[in-house]
């Protein structure tokens, strides 16, 4: 992963929220990696510097949620990918399980605020045009999953 991103303004102020999704990025790209378990992850990662500062409820949902639903997520968004989802790098992989669980089952979080989130993690830890990618892909998804939010805007 690529972390010099995050390393570059140690002064930014993240939400709980947002350090919530890192951690969960995290987890499920060491998932996505080793098929670890995602209690053994979850473990690991509680352990980890700065976590205290997350969300650890929404660290909880999009960790063990993402994976437990990685199958229908896949499935919601495969169609949307100009390649095989294997081919998707696993940090964009990850950003998208992410950012397609949080659409789905986050219905409280505005869809543009799960949308930029995933741009931002994207940009962080990802490649130099990863984000762009993730955008397109969850910019087409939201309608699917949110259509009456999206149909008020």
């Amino acid at each position: 992963m690529n972390t010099q991103s995050q390393h570059a303004n140690p002064n930014k102020s993240r939400s709980p929220r947002h350090r919530a999704r890192e951690f969960a990025l995290q987890g499920i790209y060491q998932w996505l990696l080793n098929n670890e378990d995602s209690g053994v992850i979850d473990a690991h990662i509680r352990q980890a510097h700065g976590f205290d500062k997350a969300d650890r409820e929404h660290f909880d949902a999009l960790l063990h949620g993402a994976i437990k639903q990685s199958i229908a997520l896949r499935a919601e968004f495969a169609n949307l990918l100009d390649r095989g989802i294997a081919e998707v790098s696993p940090i964009e992989h990850a950003v998208l399980l992410i950012g397609a669980y949080e659409l789905k089952n986050h219905l409280e979080i505005p869809y543009r605020v799960v949308i930029n989130e995933a741009v931002e993690l994207s940009k962080s830890f990802g490649g130099q045009d990863g984000h762009k990618y993730v955008n397109g892909v969850l910019d087409k998804l939201a309608p699917r999953l949110r259509p009456l939010e999206i149909k008020g805007n």
